[in-house]
């Protein structure tokens, strides 16, 4: 056998054996504290509130929690979504939950608010004496 060849294999099997040994972590058994002291439905990674059960059921019938959470959308950003999905993902009418639904996305999935659109704060001007 090619001694690169083996090499190459026992490596391989190594770093499979690494990583099949390796610990794996659980959830919390207890709900998530966030640093703005909220917390998160350890099933689905959703701020906690009165309206969750009714969120959970009509949004993540169809997908997963992440994309809420990844979205970040405008209140009408959020009803341009829903109406986005009506009309080519076979979402239902939402009726009278649809507001309600609205309140909670916007509230804790809108905009984040920067101080600036940058990957950086700006450097600060220089004075040149000449």
């Amino acid at each position: 056998m090619n001694k690169g060849l083996l090499v190459g294999t026992l490596f391989g099997l190594s770093v499979g054996l690494v990583a099949f040994t390796l610990p794996t972590r659980s959830l919390p058994a207890q709900p998530i504290t966030v640093a703005d002291s909220l917390q998160l439905d350890k099933e689905t990674g959703l701020v906690i509130d009165d309206r969750l059960t009714l969120v959970k059921g009509q949004c993540t019938a169809c997908h997963s929690s992440k994309l809420i959470v990844q979205s970040q959308l405008t209140r009408d950003g959020w009803r341009q979504k829903i109406r986005w999905m009506q009309r080519t993902q076979k979402l239902w009418d939402l009726g009278e939950s649809e507001p309600v639904i609205l309140d909670y996305l916007t509230r804790y999935y809108g905009p984040k608010e920067r101080p600036f659109d940058g990957r950086r704060l700006p450097l600060p001007k220089q004075q040149w004496g000449l």
